[in-house]
């Protein structure tokens, strides 16, 4: 299996209203997939997501479609940072574990 974790870092709190906009959509789309499981966390301008997958062609599919391929798209006008490593794995990582693996993710910075 195939999990993503993500980071976002919002240009600033008040962006986060657009997160949120953005998110609900994504959030629909997700429940129509055959993801695994999914974890969600964020304060302030800081937030993350897992997404666990039976294989990476499913979390290719989700990820390069409908909403979510828009909001990637349209990423740079609320982040300044989007940080992203996709790993095998059984379950999704505790979150502490999450945010050391994501160190070594891809960086887009805007």
């Amino acid at each position: 299996m195939k999990a993503t974790i993500t980071s976002i870092e919002l240009r600033g709190p008040f962006k986060f209203f657009a997160l949120s906009a953005t998110a609900l959509k994504i959030l629909k789309q997700l429940r129509a997939t055959n993801y695994k499981d999914f974890k969600k966390k964020g304060v302030w301008t800081t937030h993350y997501t897992m997404t666990l997958w039976n294989t990476e062609e499913e979390l290719r599919e989700f990820a390069h479609s409908g909403v979510h391929l828009e909001a990637m798209k349209n990423s740079g006008k609320i982040a300044k940072e989007i940080r992203t490593i996709t790993i095998d794995a059984e379950a999704l990582p505790n979150w502490s574990e999450a945010k050391k693996l994501l160190e070594k993710g891809k960086v887009w910075k805007f």
